[in-house]
């Protein structure tokens, strides 16, 4: 058969794509960046770190943690949603970037939902409602009464307006009709230091800023926001055990990616992060933090950032909580 111009265009048209793909490189193909929303030290960072030393090893390139705060996570979220979909930019994303600045912020330039890929979530991270030991309530129950017994007397901390610290108290008040004074500080170590000071009589605190305060007898924590208890306080009761009912309060640590991420990189990257969180190491680790680990994959964290979103609009819609 003689072959005519025409037909090698055919065949060529057909076999280089596929010559394109055989020849690609694996994921990643270089240095992948793990943007973490917060300082060095918060959450976001130090699970960053867990995850990019067990991804390097794994993965065969550099997997660099880059600390990125600001305007409580919209800084970072907005460039990894800019991003290009190829898995070399990633985000460490809780709560607050996902759906407590969309619902506080409605002019943000990213949609939570349209512009990110979920790949897995990691860990909830609940508060403790915390209170000096000096301070004379002892239960959820004694703390509600001294607040109604003075109405816009006693004062709450928190590590900023928006913050998780400031929305679950306002939602606590709100929930028990207490009226009480937000005092705002620049970040949950500063709110800590108040508590310890006695500047303000209560707040609720990531627990891995309190724990160690709270077993040297400094502060006392009366509950936990979440519905189970935390496997770093097992003593510490949830709100919902001390009479406050279906209290759940928290932000969820979880990795994203841009928009269109294929799956085949988010089923490597959801694979890889499953390996890391069945490390005894790392499960140690979750325990000393106050986290409590989450289902992974894709569908289960997707579902989570929609509740969150409802959840958090829902409270800020109330309270009329807004930041401009």
């Amino acid at each position: 058969m003689r072959w005519t111009s025409a037909m090698v265009c055919v065949v060529l048209t057909a076999v280089v794509p596929l010559l394109a793909f055989a020849q690609s490189e694996p994921y990643p193909n270089r240095p992948v960046r793990l943007i973490a929303p917060a300082g060095p030290g918060g959450n976001p960072d130090i699970w960053g770190r867990v995850l990019s030393e067990r991804f390097t090893i794994a993965l065969g390139r550099p997997f660099v943690v880059e600390n990125m705060p600001g305007a409580g996570g919209v800084v970072a979220a907005n460039l990894v949603a800019k991003a290009p979909p190829d898995g070399h930019v990633l985000m460490l994303a809780d709560s607050g970037a996902l759906a407590i600045n969309p619902a506080l912020q409605p002019g943000l330039s990213y949609d939570a939902l349209k512009d990110f890929t979920p790949i897995t979530a990691i860990a909830t991270l609940p508060t403790a409602f915390i209170v000096p030991s000096s301070f004379p309530a002892k239960t959820p129950a004694e703390f509600i009464a001294l607040a109604k017994k003075d109405p816009g007397k006693l004062t709450y901390g928190s590590a900023g307006p928006g913050s998780i610290h400031h929305i679950t108290m306002a939602a606590f008040a709100d929930r028990n009709d207490l009226d009480m004074l937000h005092v705002p500080y620049r970040g949950g170590t500063q709110m800590v230091n108040a508590l310890l000071a006695g500047e303000v009589q209560g707040g609720w605190s990531g627990i891995p800023n309190v724990r160690g305060q709270i077993e040297g007898g400094l502060l006392r924590a009366l509950c936990v926001s979440i519905l189970v208890r935390s496997p770093s306080l097992p003593n510490v009761p949830t709100c919902d055990e001390m009479g406050v009912k279906g209290f759940d309060i928290a932000t969820m640590l979880g990795f994203v990616g841009p928009a269109g991420l294929p799956p085949a990189i988010v089923a490597t990257l959801q694979a890889e992060t499953a390996k890391a969180l069945r490390d005894p190491k790392v499960a140690e680790r979750m325990v000393q933090l106050g986290v409590v680990m989450q289902e992974n994959g894709t569908a289960h964290y997707q579902k989570f950032v929609r509740d969150d979103l409802e959840r958090y609009g829902a409270i800020v819609r109330k309270l009329n909580l807004q930041i401009k």
